[in-house]
């Protein structure tokens, strides 16, 4: 069932989401060369803890998942597409990284990812990250109120699958609010007047993945979490909670 959120509802969520951007901030500043995914995960807790906010990724545990995640963010590098565990890998010249997070503050949740490089960028994944961030942008511009599920899922496929990049079978946004995971499902490829209709109040996060190599497949490592392109190709995700509103696409997890 969708959760229609009020006006006030969705200024609190704007709210967790100042405190979503405020952590990926964090996160990015703190890394570098030789600084561990561990640290990046520290930078981002301690933004939470400040706000006075909960995790809605410690100690969440779905069915798939053989243990609770373990951290407060997904950290994935290189041919990890989502769910990377932080652990001690330290990041090296060149790395590529996507840092998802959520909070949950007075009830309600944010949810936001980002993709960047570490030390000296390979031109190829500047044009990865960049087509990530053009995709969310033509699946945010498409979330009006009056058109439908399936045009956000075709505006990000055409993106997508128009710079020649594959996305992930089976994984993309959702519904959100006070719960990190409601409905409706938001895929990241569709056909255009297709599936439910978008109403004042909805609350969608909505979060391109995109392969570099136009391959979808992908593999679940052993820790039951990551999900690794099946090529070892690299890897870009970008996420932003975003609420239907009579105005427009509100934002809710921009800085």
């Amino acid at each position: 069932m969708v959760e229609i959120k009020t006006d006030t509802q969705m200024d609190a969520m704007r709210e967790a989401g100042r405190v979503v951007a405020r952590a990926l901030a964090a996160a990015r500043d703190a890394a570098g060369v030789g600084v561990s995914l561990l640290d990046l995960d520290t930078a981002a807790h301690e933004v939470l803890r400040a706000a006075g906010a909960s995790s809605p990724f410690l100690g969440y545990h779905p069915d798939f998942a053989p243990v609770p995640f373990p951290a407060v963010a997904c950290v994935s590098v290189n041919d990890a597409i989502v769910h990377g565990i932080p652990d001690g890998y330290r990041l090296r010249d060149g790395d590529l990284v996507s840092v998802d997070f959520g909070a949950v503050l007075d009830g309600w949740a944010g949810d936001s990812a980002i993709s960047f490089t570490v030390g000296r960028a390979r031109s190829e994944d500047v044009r990865l990250i960049s087509t990530a961030y053009e995709a969310l942008e033509a699946g945010i511009a498409a979330a009006v109120v009056g058109n439908r599920i399936g045009d956000i899922a075709h505006a990000i496929g055409k993106v997508c699958r128009g710079a020649g990049y594959g996305i992930p079978d089976g994984f993309g946004g959702h519904g959100i609010g006070r719960h990190m995971h409601e409905d409706p499902g938001v895929p990241n490829e569709g056909r255009r007047g297709r599936g439910m209709t978008l109403r004042h109040g909805m609350v969608l996060a909505i979060e391109p993945m995109l392969i570099a190599d136009g391959t979808d497949d992908y593999y679940p490592c052993p820790d039951g979490w990551t999900l690794r392109t099946l090529t070892g190709t690299r890897a870009a995700h970008a996420e932003h909670t975003v609420a239907i509103t009579d105005k427009g696409p509100r934002i809710l997890t921009q800085p």
